[in-house]
């Protein structure tokens, strides 16, 4: 049974040994938002969040008074899943135990030591930072295995947060207790039929039962190997049902359960990319990105997921739920788990087992050279190690990956960096079957760009990606600003327009968030409409743009399907309300333009447009080359008739009769030519793609100039 606690928490005097002020601390959760709370600190608003860090460097303390109820011969065990980072745990004053990290989970016997009443406290160390001089935040943590993006990054302003952020209690165990158990399994070569093999650690007799997905008994017993027949694949989301079996493991005194979700997954080599070059001199090929699922080649779509909160510990399954589902129905398939924002808790996994999300998995290295001292290979070997055991179980996670962008100068790692060799050894001799990469971006692959302009070509988004052919683009973004509601929170009422560079809005991330100009890039708004005359005229115009973008993007990277088999922008979701930011998905759950647009972008079946650039002046010769995508288990077949809307007047393009495109196939049809009319105002026009069968219409805003 277990029993949750009544916590304080505190700043700790390390001279006096007291924490000479206390206030409720919430378990799971972070220390420093209770401090927060406690002093009337709303970080969210203006340059508020700064004021926390005059406490990045004290120790805090969380005490409680155990409430429990044991009966005769139970064991009484204090269980915390997870504490962030360095911490000592103390029974009476007495200290029990001792670690650095937040992912290993800590289990005290605590017997003979405990009673009602007796004071447990957890003494949270001062947030690890490596000594000398760093080019960026982000290096205080190359030696540590804290996930980094909480010493800054361009979205996420420095809150460096620890304490209990993972369930914590008092647990009582009967000699029956489930210690531990896991299931595995195999499948045959027709993918029709399984061994399973559950592996568990219990004193006594274990009887085991697996329900099929419609909640049908398939097995009971006290064997932990049997064969289930005639098995129900899990597939990700588009591309069949996620089915789970679920399943029960029992004594006499306790019961663990879980879901098992049948599948094979591997990592194939894309068309043309894997063989060596047709001659001398010679190198290696591109990595192998895509993935096969149940021996099925699919193009994966989706998104870069960052930590949706500042306090990792009060992210609930609420929050998750909403996030994961909004992704589904905007027809994605996967997430990448960006290594800079670590693991997220179990909840996060099972929602994905359950929608069908795939899961790409990074450790939590990111844009740093972790080089390998024997402290830091030592905590990295036991934290990774709790990581892949726990997550292994998932049928959601596809992919393990060392970190991100590793292997790029500001980085400066390669393959033989031993911390990389570690993770894959780890993952080699404890997930054998799932996939490993060292990080991300990997030969043929492409992280970039970040905005709609590209500073150094001055091409827009769809120039730039029209001319490239990577075989994965695992981050691009186009940024807008927040919206006005947003902005209205965020930033003082004087300060909203016009906008200029102060405090709030360079905290929030609106200037020299990644050079001057980002996130708001004003200077590409001024550039192509002119000055903005209001903050609402603003905000419609860049967010009509980053929706415009990034809808060419997927739709771009679709149209080079099998060449390319994988789209994941950057990014998802936010931390808080950032003022401007690459996010489909504004804090804490407000779904911007551009997630409609990226939504219509990948539906399974979709009439497409590659248009060669987004702004047409009077006179211009207009272009298009219509496209028929088809990600579909299906062939399918469509008439398109196209049009342009300019200033309320539609002019007839053309027609395509598109004949059949076969299953996860695209294929390219009509090019059409107009001569640009005369244009009595810049702004918007309309390129109108309409299918003869439902749901396949497209529509795309591009810019008119007078």
């Amino acid at each position: 049974m277990k029993f949750n606690q009544k916590w304080l928490a505190g700043i700790y005097d390390s001279d006096k040994g007291e924490a000479p002020e206390l206030f409720a601390a919430s378990v799971p959760g972070n220390v420093q938002k209770d401090y927060a709370d406690y002093k009337g600190i709303d970080i969210m608003f203006s340059d508020n969040v700064e004021a926390l860090e005059a406490v990045e460097d004290v120790f805090w303390i969380y005490k409680t008074k155990l409430e429990f109820e044991a009966e005769s011969g139970d064991y009484v065990f204090f269980v915390a899943e997870g504490i962030d980072y360095i911490f000592d745990i103390f029974l009476d004053g007495k200290k029990l135990h001792s670690q650095e990290g937040m992912y290993t989970k800590v289990e005290l016997d605590i017997t003979e030591k405990a009673k009602p009443g007796s004071e447990l406290s957890v003494l949270i160390h001062p947030h690890p930072k490596r000594p000398g001089y760093h080019e960026t935040p982000r290096q205080e943590a190359d030696q540590s295995c804290k996930p980094p993006v909480s010493y800054e990054w361009d979205w996420n302003p420095r809150l460096l947060i620890s304490g209990i952020w993972k369930p914590a209690y008092i647990e009582t165990r009967k000699r029956g207790y489930i210690s531990s158990c896991e299931p595995f399994y195999t499948l045959d070569s027709a993918l029709k039929n399984a061994e399973v093999r559950f592996e568990t650690v219990c004193d006594e007799k274990v009887v085991y039962t697996l329900f099929d997905p419609d909640g049908n008994v398939v097995y009971i017993g006290e064997s932990p190997e049997f064969t289930v027949n005639k098995v129900k694949l899990w597939w990700c989301s588009g591309q069949g049902d996620p089915n789970l079996y679920k399943w029960a493991a029992e004594s006499s005194s306790d019961k663990k359960e879980g879901f098992i979700g049948f599948r094979t997954i591997r990592m194939l080599c894309n068309p043309g990319t894997g063989g060596d070059p047709a001659g001398y001199p010679m190198s290696r090929y591109a990595a192998p990105v895509t993935i096969e699922l149940n021996g099925r080649r699919i193009f994966a779509k989706g998104s870069n997921w960052v930590n949706p909160e500042l306090y990792f510990g009060v992210i609930t399954e609420e929050r998750y739920e909403e996030l994961i589902k909004a992704a589904v129905e905007a027809n994605m398939n996967i997430f990448r788990l960006w290594g800079g924002a670590g693991i997220q808790k179990d909840e996060f996994y099972e929602i994905c087992d359950r929608l069908g999300i795939m899961v790409w998995q990074e450790f939590m290295l990111a844009c740093n050279n972790y080089v390998a001292n024997p402290h830091y290979m030592a905590v990295l070997e036991r934290e990774a190690t709790s990581i892949i055991i726990h997550l292994r179980r998932h049928p959601s996670l596809v992919l393990w990956c060392g970190g991100n962008e590793l292997f790029n100068s500001w980085s400066g790692m390669d393959d033989q960096s031993h911390a990389l060799r570690l993770l894959n050894k780890l993952c080699y001799e404890l997930d054998y079957d799932r996939p490993f990469f060292p990080t991300s971006p990997l030969t043929g692959m492409a992280h970039g760009g970040y905005t709609f302009y590209d500073r150094n070509t001055g091409k827009d988004v769809f120039g730039v990606f029209q001319n490239r052919r990577n075989t994965a683009y695992t981050e691009f973004g186009v940024p807008s600003a927040a919206g006005v509601n947003e902005l209205k929170k965020i930033i003082p009422e004087n300060e909203l327009f016009p906008i200029t560079k102060t405090k709030s809005w360079e905290k929030h991330h609106g200037f020299s968030a990644w050079g001057y100009d980002t996130w708001l890039c004003l200077e590409t708004d001024r550039k192509l409409f002119g000055e903005p005359e209001s903050l609402e005229q603003f905000v419609d115009r860049s967010q009509r743009m980053q929706a415009a973008g990034y809808k060419e993007i997927f739709e771009e990277t679709r149209r080079q399907w099998p060449g390319c088999s994988m789209s994941i922008n950057w990014c998802w979701c936010e931390p808080w309300i950032t003022a401007a930011n690459n996010s489909l998905v504004c804090y804490p759950m407000v779904l911007k333009p551009a997630y409609y647009a990226v939504k219509d972008s990948l539906r399974p079946v979709a009439a497409s447009a590659r248009v060669p650039k987004f702004d047409w002046s009077e006179g211009e010769l207009f272009s298009c080359e219509l496209w028929l995508l088809n990600d579909s288990n299906e062939p399918v077949s469509d008439t398109i008739r196209a049009s342009l809307i300019i200033g309320g007047c539609e002019y007839e393009l053309g027609e395509w009769k598109t004949g059949k495109a076969e299953p996860r196939t695209n294929i390219k049809g009509s090019a059409l030519e107009f001569k640009m009319p005369k244009i009595e105002k810049t702004g918007f026009m309309t390129l109108k793609l309409i299918t003869e069968k439902p749901g396949r219409s497209s529509e795309y805003e591009l810019l008119c100039r007078a």
